[in-house]
């Protein structure tokens, strides 16, 4: 499922942060009914409602913000943010954050934030049974104190000069709170009130909320399998906004005053992640061969037309460590067959890809099998579920080569980690990865990045076919919405309707 920086370096002195209440606009001032409910199309249902039991993407575009609060907020430019917190403290040694909670939060159920919340919610994320998607981000911590209800002290291992930004990625939940497969209990905007599986979530808006009320009543989001169904549920009024449209053929009916097509910034990147600790793709030779025998232009322009961008390695244009190495492997039949003599592979192989069974996973799968039979490759393609997805490759690593997206802002790092599931193993990228999260400045974090951006592209660690486009269509009547489609979140406060 999008971002930029703002976590500088080590501050030794008391951060007095701006208040600024969650219901602030990411998008447009208008003014509009304020006893609006706003209709929102999406192709992404939660498959339950819990961001670490593997809610996916759905989960974090209808609660992110909306629902649930972090201590800070991404912004949709990509910024951080103080939310629940009013201002932290990093000692000299860069090793304690002592963070000051807002007075006046309360959850949904009524019971006032504690520092005892903000605990549970840290380790609900770093706990072992956990899904998150950014569970490693928080290894450094050693320890968490909480000395009185307003106050938490985070003790780090090491230095970590993300772990502001990192922050941001938890939401605080009610310790209290349980089933939260199907119910939840945050301190955002709106609250849940109704979820009817393969269809809609309902969130009204949340009357004792602590910001800036909502500029509507209430959010519905209709869930869709297709994108069809989904652009003819905005042309008949039934939603009024598509987050993130995968269908750009169907554009040009969107093109008239009564709509409006916004191309925002993405960082979701798909991939063809080969297991790099599995025969053949044990060889970085086979690696650079597969992404030389694949003509990833070819591809993108066939699912998204004019829209979307190639990309050499894993960091999108936003992030502050990207630079164009879209020439590390280029498009060239001749020297990948060149690369699979090099690797004793003269005559090809044969491999099994693992494709989760979504659009448009299964069509770029087609697109890679016939590309690769043209340099001796054969590949026989195993359709799966996003939940078989989860448990065969991400949880078990048993997989030869798979297709995925991957939404994250700045996950570059995890390159850095060899017990992710795509099995890298450098150990110079493991070491500049850790020295760029210990460094003291943001510039020598990017320069070291940089490197581990330069060396992943030429490791051909994965190949990154391309970067999606963020397509939001929208009702003309309607103004704020967010257009970016940073790490799939959709704040949906500041929307107003005419």
């Amino acid at each position: 499922m999008k971002r930029k920086v703002i976590v500088g370096g080590i501050l030794t002195a008391v951060l007095a942060l701006a208040a600024c209440g969650g219901g602030g606009g990411d998008g447009g001032s208008g003014t509009g009914d304020a006893s609006a409910q706003i209709q929102v199309g999406s192709l992404y249902e939660p498959s339950n409602l819990d961001n670490t039991n593997g809610g996916g993407q759905g989960v974090t575009e209808a609660f992110n913000g909306n629902v649930y609060e972090g201590l800070f907020k991404l912004t949709d430019d990509g910024k951080v943010e103080p939310l629940l917190a009013t201002r932290y403290v990093v000692s000299p040694d860069g090793l304690t954050y002592t963070v000051t909670l807002r007075d006046g939060v309360k959850f949904h159920s009524g019971k006032s934030l504690t520092s005892a919340d903000v605990k549970y919610s840290i380790e609900k994320v770093t706990a072992e049974k956990s899904q998150s998607a950014r569970k490693s981000s928080f290894e450094v911590i050693k320890s968490i104190a909480t000395p009185d209800a307003k106050t938490v002290v985070v003790t780090l291992s090491s230095k970590s000069i993300s772990f502001v930004y990192n922050l941001s990625y938890i939401w605080v939940i009610n310790s209290d709170a349980k089933n939260l497969d199907t119910s939840e209990d945050g301190t955002g905007p709106y609250k849940l009130t109704a979820w009817k599986r393969g269809s809609t979530l309902t969130l009204a808006k949340f009357d004792g909320y602590w910001g800036d009320a909502p500029k509507n009543s209430g959010v519905v989001f209709h869930y869709f399998t297709e994108a069809t169904a989904l652009n003819n549920a905005l042309l008949t009024n039934q939603v009024d906004v598509v987050t993130s449209e995968q269908s750009p053929d169907a554009l040009k009916q969107f093109d008239n005053a009564d709509y409006k097509i916004s191309n925002g910034k993405s960082t979701t990147k798909l991939l063809l992640a080969f297991n790099d600790k599995v025969a053949p793709f044990n060889k970085v030779e086979v690696r650079k061969a597969v992404t030389s025998a694949i003509d990833n232009k070819k591809l993108l322009s066939s699912i998204w037309g004019e829209y979307g961008t190639l990309i050499g390695s894993m960091v999108p244009p936003t992030d502050p460590w990207y630079e164009d190495l879209t020439k590390a492997n280029p498009y060239d039949p001749a020297l990948a067959k060149r690369e699979l003599a090099a690797a004793g592979l003269p005559n090809g192989f044969s491999f099994t890809l693992d494709t989760p069974n979504y659009d448009p996973h299964p069509t770029a799968a087609t697109f890679i099998k016939s590309e690769l039979a043209k340099v001796g490759i054969t590949v026989k393609i195993n359709v799966i579920t996003a939940d078989e997805w989860y448990t065969k490759v991400y949880k078990n690593h048993d997989f030869v080569a798979t297709m995925q997206e991957h939404v994250n802002d700045r996950d570059v790092v995890w390159y850095g980690d060899p017990t992710f599931y795509w099995g890298y193993d450098n150990p110079q990228v493991t070491a500049w990865v850790k020295q760029a999260e210990q460094s003291s400045t943001t510039d020598e974090q990017t320069a070291l990045l940089k490197k581990v951006n330069a060396q992943i592209a030429a490791d051909a660690a994965s190949d990154w076919l391309y970067l999606y486009p963020q397509i939001v269509v929208a009702s003309s009547k309607l103004s704020g919405y967010p257009v970016n489609g940073l790490n799939s979140q959709f704040y949906a406060y500041g929307i107003t309707k005419s």
